[in-house]
């Protein structure tokens, strides 16, 4: 069964703050150098320096990012700019956005103590690899501060999105608090309710409890994190309850079904490349692909958009444009027989064991170390850095659907790296999970 439990939750005293928009950020993995910056400067307070604060060159045992950012938590708590719940709750947002097309949409999570499950056991599975760095990054910064900061974002079957109905009735006569991120994703506009009304959390308790095949949808690394955390905390402490936070990981789970769920699109900007010209790929590709000519980018972005899902393909930019769509369905099943159909008709999975390895002669590990490729949500700069002569190729991506993501969990496959952008990401800062030795949950 799927367990959650409410908790008394450490967050930002709004009556301390000026505007909480200020201190929220996007999760640790989402910010570069840049962003790191600019976080900086909004606030004193701001979240950026909990979970991805600056590193310096006499960065030490006993001072570091780890260290500081205990004492940041600390020093916060003691001004009330932090605080502890006084009750058990569960936390609802709402995040309201434009797509590209002009279409308004909300996506509504909770979020919750999330009893944590090993992936054998089938009622949380992943569908994406992990990386060993961020997991140790991860695990220190749990350790040091007893704290789960970061989310896990975390999809359920819900067909007639039941829970979303109690949540309505649940928030009806309550004011939100209301924000917005301001560095990268800015406009999308966040409404946060707390919600401690017993009745009402046992009611999505209930709901939750029988479902099975609940999705990360983004924070792989923070969940396996949590497992990893959890496993130490029960060496040291073997007789503590299940109730123990430390078997817990702070979630936001949001239905299958909501309406405002969207997955964007990860496109591939090759650089620093130099085995094949262009053209050398266009015509090696060939053994693959049936490759056609574009006149402009606007003609590819619409022939992209109509491509037919049983006929894998991605865009191809070098200059001139060009649609790439996969000529034989099984190619990839004579190649790789130990893979699932469902993996095999991946776009990201025929992209990269075709065209990035097989073609371009990129292997798995300089894809993975990132040697010779960049991840883009918006291919605007991918175009601009083609036509600078700072990259080579850009490879133009359509989104994977969500009926593709419930196939490839059902039988066990993990995704290619990136093969998922869930728009918009849960924000960082709204809610935290105390993690140490006395926490019990009610």
């Amino acid at each position: 069964m799927a367990t959650i439990r409410p908790f008394k939750a450490l967050r930002y005293n709004t009556a301390r703050l000026r505007n909480i928009s200020y201190v929220l950020t996007q999760p640790y993995d989402r910010i570069n150098a840049e962003e790191q910056a600019k976080y900086y400067e909004l606030s004193p307070y701001n979240f950026t320096r909990i979970i991805k604060g600056r590193e310096y060159a006499d960065d030490d045992e006993r001072y570091n990012v780890y260290t500081r950012a205990r004492s940041y938590a600390r020093a916060w708590r003691a001004q009330r700019v932090l605080m502890r719940e006084s009750r058990p709750a569960i936390y609802v947002h709402d995040q309201s956005y434009l797509t590209s097309d002009g279409k308004e949409h909300t996506r509504r999570g909770f979020s919750a103590a999330l009893q944590l499950t090993g992936f054998k056991e089938g009622m949380i599975l992943p569908h994406e690899r992990t990386l060993s760095g961020p997991k140790v990054d991860r695990l220190e910064l749990t350790r040091v501060t007893e704290t789960g900061w970061g989310h896990v974002f975390v999809l359920y079957p819900d067909d007639e999105n039941r829970i979303n109905g109690i949540l309505d009735a649940a928030v009806a006569d309550l004011e939100p608090m209301m924000a917005e991120e301001k560095i990268i994703e800015q406009d999308v506009i966040h409404r946060f309710w707390i919600i401690d009304d017993p009745k009402a959390i046992s009611a999505v308790v209930t709901e939750m409890a029988p479902k099975r095949n609940l999705i990360i949808a983004d924070g792989h690394h923070r969940y396996e994190t949590a497992l990893n955390y959890r496993a130490e905390m029960r060496d040291k402490y073997p007789d503590h309850p299940e109730e123990a936070a430390f078997n817990h990981t702070v979630a936001t789970l949001v239905s299958m079904s909501d309406p405002g769920l969207v997955i964007l699109p990860t496109h591939r900007l090759i650089h620093s490349y130099a085995k094949l010209s262009g053209a050398e790929v266009v015509n090696k590709a060939g053994q693959f692909f049936d490759v056609l000519p574009m006149p402009d980018r606007a003609a590819l972005e619409r022939v992209l958009g109509e491509a037919a899902p049983h006929r894998p393909s991605f865009g191809w930019y070098d200059g001139g444009y060009a649609l790439f769509r996969l000529r034989e369905a099984d190619v990839l099943a004579q190649i790789l027989p130990d893979r699932a159909p469902e993996w095999r008709m991946l776009d990201a999975a025929v992209l990269h064991e075709l065209l990035i390895e097989r073609v371009l002669g990129i292997d798995s590990g300089a894809v993975e170390r990132k040697e010779n490729i960049d991840y883009l949500r918006d291919p605007d700069a991918g175009f601009a850095r083609v036509d600078a002569g700072d990259a080579q190729f850009l490879l133009l991506m359509n989104p994977t659907r969500m009926e593709q993501v419930r196939a490839c969990t059902a039988v066990g496959e993990r995704m290619p790296q990136k093969s998922t952008d869930f728009y918009p990401k849960v924000l960082s800062g709204l809610v935290a999970l105390p993690l140490g030795a006395g926490e019990i949950l009610e």
